[in-house]
């Protein structure tokens, strides 16, 4: 069957979500916290033989509620869990890494590269912890020589950028790393590839912190066997879209249009656009089964494309024949109006998007 291991990263957990009002910073934090527990009872559910932690786990100064709570959950997920810290919580004197005591089943990797061997699973894990906010390169020159079955790698790095300095990770690398699988942390969103015979992934964050990181967000399950395989599973948090409704044909309607049917505690930011008028407090009053929607108005003033048709103006005369040709060919109209509302947009300053 092989070994199957969840593969998660970039928790944050203790972030202040500045930026937000305090009630909303109050549910997000509780939203956040739930965070561990989602992850162990998907462990168990899945029957996942190892959880690797590769970083970002936790955020600035934690308080000693979390770490308990986190504590609890990592053992709850009753299989081997390998942490690597990241350069939100870095392994410098005081770090809870360091200074805790974590249960038996948790490793973590406090300082340079150093590998564990997980004899009942058949497999070595190789990892690291940053010292400080940035890392150099950790895998130049790396190659797994380990014997075991399964050659494993957790590391918070950045695939992005070969100039990172939060540990750079470059394809090259991973083609010549040994491992079958390589578990990373620090970017955000769910990403992968393929380099030689390995696998190297990162599941991006279990939950958005702002309007930048929208969408779903979850781990990995991975299967080793002959090959590594990868799925990505949403781990059923609070989530932030951002949208666009064009209110032209009623700001209600539009809004039901891009709204989920019923309620929800997501966060919502729709930005409003078109022609009319609208009254944002009000909408949001109408849409009270959203909480945590935002409702940005950009919308225009009622376009009057016939202001000055038949006026003694070119103007005027120019409106007067697009409506005169409106009613003489019908089959046409929609051109004719398309060429007034058009000439009204410029005549306007208006943007006019085709």
């Amino acid at each position: 069957m092989g070994l199957k291991i969840l593969h998660s990263a970039d928790w944050h957990l203790g972030s202040g979500f500045a930026g937000f009002p305090e009630e909303q910073q109050r549910f997000l934090k509780e939203e956040q916290r739930k965070i561990p527990e989602k992850v162990a009872q998907l462990c168990r559910r899945e029957g996942c033989g190892l959880v690797l932690l590769a970083g970002d786990i936790l955020e600035g100064k934690v308080s000693k509620e979390i770490l308990e709570e986190l504590k609890g959950a990592l053992k709850q997920c009753g299989v081997p869990v390998v942490i690597s810290p990241g350069n939100h919580d870095f392994c410098a004197p005081g770090s809870p890494w360091i200074e805790e005591s974590w249960p038996e089943n948790v490793h973590i990797f406090t300082g340079g590269l150093e590998s564990v061997a997980i004899s009942a699973l058949d497999c070595r894990i190789y990892g690291s912890g940053f010292q400080s906010m940035d890392c150099p390169p950790m895998l130049t020159s790396f190659r797994a020589e380990g014997t075991e079955r399964y050659q494993i790698g957790v590391f918070h790095g950045d695939p992005t950028q070969k100039d990172s300095p939060y540990n750079p990770i470059t394809a090259a690398q991973v083609r010549g790393s040994g491992l079958d699988y390589l578990a990373l942390g620090h970017i955000h969103q769910l990403g992968a590839f393929r380099a030689g015979k390995t696998l190297c992934a990162w599941p991006g964050c279990p939950m958005g912190r702002g309007w930048d990181e929208t969408g779903e967000k979850g781990v990995c399950l991975v299967t080793l066997g002959e090959t590594a395989q990868i799925q990505a599973v949403c781990l059923d948090t609070i989530r932030f879209h951002r949208m666009e409704a064009d209110i032209t044909g009623g700001a209600e309607t539009a809004l039901e249009a891009v709204l989920p049917g019923a309620g929800s505690r997501d966060f919502f930011r729709i930005q409003l656009t078109g022609c009319g008028q609208v009254d944002p407090a009000a909408l949001k009053a109408r849409f009270s089964a959203f909480p945590n929607l935002e409702l940005l108005d950009k919308t225009e003033a009622p376009l009057d494309i016939w202001a000055e048709a038949g006026e003694d103006t070119l103007e005027g005369i120019y409106f007067q024949m697009l409506r005169k040709g409106m009613e003489e060919d019908p089959e046409n109209a929609r051109q004719y109006l398309l060429a007034a509302e058009i000439s009204r947009r410029l005549l306007e300053g208006r943007e006019v998007i085709l």
